[in-house]
Protein backbone atom coordinates (compact mmCIF):
# COMPACT_ATOMS: atom_id res chain seq x y z
CA UNK A 1 0.00 0.00 0.00
CA UNK A 2 1.10 3.56 -0.83
CA UNK A 3 0.02 6.01 1.72
CA UNK A 4 0.47 9.55 1.34
CA UNK A 5 1.62 11.23 5.09
CA UNK A 6 1.75 14.84 6.83
CA UNK A 7 1.21 16.95 9.95
CA UNK A 8 1.37 20.13 11.57
CA UNK A 9 3.71 20.92 13.94
CA UNK A 10 2.00 19.31 17.04
CA UNK A 11 2.38 15.75 15.03
CA UNK A 12 5.87 15.93 14.32
CA UNK A 13 7.21 13.37 16.50
CA UNK A 14 4.35 11.20 15.99
CA UNK A 15 4.24 11.36 11.84
CA UNK A 16 7.93 10.30 11.79
CA UNK A 17 7.82 7.27 13.70
CA UNK A 18 4.46 6.43 11.99
CA UNK A 19 6.46 6.68 8.80
CA UNK A 20 9.22 4.14 10.21
CA UNK A 21 6.39 2.04 11.17
CA UNK A 22 4.73 1.91 7.90
CA UNK A 23 8.06 1.05 5.85
CA UNK A 24 8.87 -1.23 8.42
CA UNK A 25 5.49 -3.20 7.42
CA UNK A 26 6.55 -2.97 3.85
CA UNK A 27 4.56 -0.16 2.43
CA UNK A 28 5.48 2.77 0.17
CA UNK A 29 5.30 6.18 2.40
CA UNK A 30 5.47 9.81 1.01
CA UNK A 31 6.29 12.27 4.13
CA UNK A 32 4.84 15.53 2.92
CA UNK A 33 5.98 17.40 5.76
CA UNK A 34 6.98 19.49 7.90
CA UNK A 35 10.39 18.52 9.00
CA UNK A 36 10.84 20.41 11.91
CA UNK A 37 8.56 21.32 14.63
CA UNK A 38 8.00 25.05 13.32
CA UNK A 39 4.46 26.30 13.46
CA UNK A 40 2.39 25.96 10.17
CA UNK A 41 -1.00 25.70 9.45
CA UNK A 42 -2.63 22.65 9.20
CA UNK A 43 -4.80 23.10 6.47
CA UNK A 44 -2.29 23.18 4.19
CA UNK A 45 -0.95 19.78 5.19
CA UNK A 46 -4.26 18.48 4.77
CA UNK A 47 -4.40 19.69 1.23
CA UNK A 48 -1.29 18.20 0.15
CA UNK A 49 -2.60 14.74 1.62
CA UNK A 50 -5.86 14.61 0.09
CA UNK A 51 -4.99 15.98 -3.17
CA UNK A 52 -2.38 13.38 -3.20
CA UNK A 53 -4.76 10.81 -2.60
CA UNK A 54 -7.21 12.26 -5.12
CA UNK A 55 -4.93 11.96 -7.67
CA UNK A 56 -3.23 8.35 -6.50
CA UNK A 57 -6.72 6.12 -6.26
CA UNK A 58 -5.22 3.29 -5.09
CA UNK A 59 -3.34 5.16 -2.20
CA UNK A 60 -4.25 6.38 1.51
CA UNK A 61 -3.25 8.83 3.24
CA UNK A 62 -2.69 9.25 6.81
CA UNK A 63 -3.12 13.30 8.90
CA UNK A 64 -1.64 14.21 12.25
CA UNK A 65 -2.14 17.21 14.20
CA UNK A 66 -2.35 17.68 17.75
CA UNK A 67 -5.96 16.37 17.74
CA UNK A 68 -6.84 14.67 14.41
CA UNK A 69 -9.48 17.57 14.13
CA UNK A 70 -9.05 19.68 12.81
CA UNK A 71 -7.02 18.06 10.16
CA UNK A 72 -10.46 15.83 9.29
CA UNK A 73 -12.35 18.46 9.09
CA UNK A 74 -9.74 20.03 6.76
CA UNK A 75 -9.24 16.79 4.23
CA UNK A 76 -13.02 16.10 4.09
CA UNK A 77 -13.95 19.66 2.19
CA UNK A 78 -12.06 17.80 -0.86
CA UNK A 79 -14.98 15.40 -2.71
CA UNK A 80 -13.63 12.31 -2.84
CA UNK A 81 -11.97 11.91 0.40
CA UNK A 82 -13.44 10.18 3.65
CA UNK A 83 -11.19 11.57 6.34
CA UNK A 84 -11.63 9.47 9.24
CA UNK A 85 -10.85 10.65 12.97
CA UNK A 86 -9.51 7.27 14.75
CA UNK A 87 -8.83 6.85 18.76
CA UNK A 88 -8.53 3.53 18.90
CA UNK A 89 -8.28 0.34 17.11
CA UNK A 90 -12.00 -0.33 16.79
CA UNK A 91 -12.89 3.47 14.90
CA UNK A 92 -10.31 2.49 12.46
CA UNK A 93 -11.86 -1.02 11.59
CA UNK A 94 -15.69 0.71 11.31
CA UNK A 95 -13.98 3.47 9.29
CA UNK A 96 -12.54 1.58 6.68
CA UNK A 97 -14.99 -1.26 6.57
CA UNK A 98 -18.29 0.85 6.55
CA UNK A 99 -17.58 4.28 5.67
CA UNK A 100 -14.46 3.12 3.14
CA UNK A 101 -12.10 5.62 4.67
CA UNK A 102 -9.72 6.77 2.89
CA UNK A 103 -7.49 8.74 4.76
CA UNK A 104 -6.27 7.89 8.52
CA UNK A 105 -6.48 10.69 11.03
CA UNK A 106 -5.35 11.20 14.89
CA UNK A 107 -3.42 13.70 17.18
CA UNK A 108 -0.28 13.20 18.90
CA UNK A 109 -1.70 14.56 22.03
CA UNK A 110 -4.45 11.98 21.87
CA UNK A 111 -2.49 9.22 21.43
CA UNK A 112 0.81 7.87 21.99
CA UNK A 113 2.80 5.61 20.07
CA UNK A 114 1.10 2.02 21.22
CA UNK A 115 -2.57 3.56 20.64
CA UNK A 116 -0.98 4.89 17.09
CA UNK A 117 0.67 1.63 15.87
CA UNK A 118 -3.16 -0.46 17.09
CA UNK A 119 -5.08 1.96 14.83
CA UNK A 120 -2.93 1.39 11.78
CA UNK A 121 -2.81 -2.50 12.29
CA UNK A 122 -6.50 -2.04 12.64
CA UNK A 123 -6.71 0.30 9.37
CA UNK A 124 -4.47 -2.15 7.60
CA UNK A 125 -6.30 -5.30 8.38
CA UNK A 126 -9.74 -3.98 7.44
CA UNK A 127 -11.44 -3.29 3.96
CA UNK A 128 -14.29 -1.64 2.68
CA UNK A 129 -17.08 -4.21 3.46
CA UNK A 130 -19.43 -3.15 0.62
CA UNK A 131 -22.91 -4.42 1.12
CA UNK A 132 -25.39 -2.27 2.94
CA UNK A 133 -22.48 0.20 3.15
CA UNK A 134 -21.92 0.79 -0.06
CA UNK A 135 -25.37 2.98 -0.74
CA UNK A 136 -24.52 5.12 2.41
CA UNK A 137 -21.01 5.79 1.00
CA UNK A 138 -22.74 6.55 -2.49
CA UNK A 139 -25.03 9.00 -0.98
CA UNK A 140 -22.28 10.70 1.07
CA UNK A 141 -20.11 11.13 -2.29
CA UNK A 142 -23.55 12.95 -3.97
CA UNK A 143 -24.22 15.69 -1.28
CA UNK A 144 -23.01 18.65 -2.72
CA UNK A 145 -23.14 21.75 -0.21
Amino acid sequence: MKFYIATDHAGVDLKDYTVELLKQKGHEVVDLGPFSKDRVDYPDYAVKVAQSVLDDKESQGILICGSGIGMSIAANRFHGIRAALCHDAYTAQVARGHNDANILCFGERIVGKGVAESIIDSWLASGFEGGRHAGRVEKIESIQG
